[in-house]
């Protein structure tokens, strides 16, 4: 944006007043002294271990429950369906329990 350039009425072009800021680093020294970093981090950890758990474990029931050859009928698991409110659930309630913590 700083490279923009107007252009005036006689066709001439001057230099907008606007300076674009200077990137700014991810994260400055000082901040890997403070606690709310490593608060944040453990608690992204724990929830990504925690959707991984439940929905891998939604998807290996409903493998187990319908596999024919162990005896599983269609009908008798949770389902596509079911799988899809397990993801989304716990999204949600994850994202409802870290927001507070990693989303500041």
């Amino acid at each position: 944006m700083a490279k923009d350039l107007e252009v005036q009425e006689g066709g001439a072009s001057a230099a907008r007043d606007y300076q674009d800021p200077p990137p700014a680093p991810l994260f400055d020294m000082e901040e890997l002294g403070k606690w709310s970093l490593y608060r944040a981090v453990i608690a992204e950890f724990v929830a990504t271990l925690l959707f991984l758990y439940v929905s891998i474990l939604t998807v290996i029931g409903y493998k187990a429950q319908t596999d024919a050859n162990a005896g599983g009928v269609d009908c008798g698991g949770v389902g596509i369906l079911g799988i899809a409110w397990a993801f989304g659930g716990m999204i949600f309630v994850l994202v409802y329990c870290t927001a507070g913590i990693s989303g500041t």
